[in-house]
């Protein structure tokens, strides 16, 4: 199923939902959507618990169920949104799929792909800082909940 919306923020909703499913797993709440004009052709969340699989980030699975979707390895025309800023894998996946737009939340100061320097394919166009603070909040409550 594709839905059709129209703007960063909308679609930075689409990948928080996806998030809060995280959330209720269990999974630290990064959530992610492909989009392809103006179409989500995937989406995504962190299962790395649930599949006992370290690679199973939110990321990694939208850009693997976009290829599959699209029948293609490239995903040039596509726009990953992620709740929160890639890591140095999901930043390298992203360039080897040569990924012309990536958008995310909030930053990830420890283990975000901008600590490392520029990870992302040399076109690849980044905005940052979309719905920040609702991605930050339900990082911020998953871990407290751990914490507890």
């Amino acid at each position: 199923m594709t839905l059709s919306l129209y703007s960063d923020e909308q679609y930075m909703q689409e990948a928080l939902k996806q998030a809060r499913y995280a959330f209720e797993e269990e999974e630290i709440p990064i959530g992610a959507v492909v989009v392809l004009n103006k179409r989500i052709i995937a989406r995504a969340y962190n299962q790395t618990e649930k599949l006992q699989d370290v690679t199973a980030h939110a990321e990694m699975l939208a850009l693997t169920a976009a290829a599959n979707h699209l029948g293609n390895k490239y995903l040039q025309e596509c726009t990953l949104y992620v709740t929160v800023e890639p890591c140095v894998m999901c930043a390298g996946a992203t360039a080897w799929a040569q990924v012309r737009r990536v958008v995310y939340g909030a930053a990830e100061p420890k283990f975000g792909y901008r600590r490392h320097g520029q990870l992302l394919h040399p076109r690849a166009e980044v905005v940052s800082g979309i719905l920040a603070q609702e991605s930050e909040s339900l990082m911020r409550e998953f871990f407290a909940q751990k914490r507890k």
